[in-house]
């Protein structure tokens, strides 16, 4: 089972639009709503993938309310923390030509008393965990430290933590020691303090996190490909993608197939590789199934290409 916590989940409403002319009245030709939030996309890929999930979120207001029924809808079972602020609603504008535009809300901000109680619903969930994954940026409230106690309390419960974080919160849980980090090519940049412009420097930018206490480190360089730097050495994972229609959600995904499949080495680094490349090929943060993925088309190497230029250098 694959625990989920989401300290700032969301309603992710996601409108595909013709182009975005600003000042115009505009007609979607899709619309839809998903449940939202890094972590919530995690335990979506997860029940996706046909294994059993929680998803552990504060729930406030209609929103939230609508947010529970989402999670049920997908076959996620809600640990739901009740907070006074009401669930946050983001917008995705999806053009023809693949372009995205975002709008995300700040979120609720959380008590004292709330930030505590999803602290202790973590902890009271993890023994049946295989491992948790804590994703995504902190609510209004709540410190940057909050993921390192989070981290902290669940190696004490004896569980294994995967964060997806970035910025402070990401810095303060290093020395916590999670088994797994996974930060994009931009947030591992802002981690080291300098820019990325090849594979090269991303492996030496997660050999730094390594350094710094991260157990491993399972880095997405977008169409470029995905490392993972661990003690069994360092791999590079790559599969093409034949269009790419959202990147919303993509490194969610990438995230579930590396923890289904144990969530190490090379095996789990080609089941992450597998489930990024289909998420970017669906709409909106449709999170992919078996019958999306197409492992065959994934290669993964230890011989990393250390001098190719990122398609997208990180600064």
């Amino acid at each position: 089972m694959i625990l989920t916590v989401t300290p700032n989940p969301s309603l992710d409403r996601t409108y595909e639009l013709p182009s975005l002319d600003r000042g115009a009245v505009l007609r979607a030709a899709v619309d839809r709503v998903d449940p939202g939030g890094k972590g919530v996309n995690v335990s979506r890929a997860v029940a996706a993938a046909g294994h059993r999930t929680v998803a552990v979120v504060p729930l406030g207001g209609p929103e939230g309310a609508l947010l529970d029924r989402l999670l049920g809808e997908h076959g996620i079972e809600a640990a739901g923390v009740p907070v006074a602020g009401s669930t946050r609603v983001n917008i995705t504008l999806v053009e023809r030509d693949g372009t995205l535009t975002k709008v995300n809300a700040a979120g609720p901000d959380l008590a004292p008393a709330e930030a505590e109680a999803l602290l202790e619903t973590v902890r009271t969930r993890s023994a049946e965990a295989d491992w948790i994954a804590c994703c995504g940026s902190l609510p209004r409230g709540l410190r940057p430290e909050w993921y390192a106690e989070l981290v902290a309390r669940t190696h004490r419960a004896g569980a294994r933590v995967a964060l997806d974080t970035s910025g402070a919160a990401l810095t303060a849980a290093l020395g916590e020691r999670p088994d797994v980090v996974k930060p994009n090519a931009e947030e591992l940049a802002e981690a080291v303090g300098r820019p990325l412009a090849t594979v090269g420097d991303a492996v030496k930018a997660a050999e730094e996190l390594r350094d710094r206490g991260a157990r491993a480190v399972l880095a997405s360089l977008g169409a470029d490909g995905q490392l993972l730097v661990d003690d069994t050495g360092v791999w590079f994972g790559h599969a093409p993608a034949e269009a790419v229609r959202s990147n919303v959600g993509a490194g969610d995904a990438s995230l579930a197939g590396f923890l289904t499949a144990g969530g190490a080495g090379p095996v789990a680094l080609a089941a992450a590789v597998a489930h990024g490349t289909a998420a970017v090929q669906l709409p909106g943060s449709v999170m992919p199934s078996p019958a999306d993925l197409d492992p065959e088309a994934v290669t993964v190497t230890a011989s990393v290409p250390l001098d190719r230029v990122l398609g997208e250098p990180a600064s």
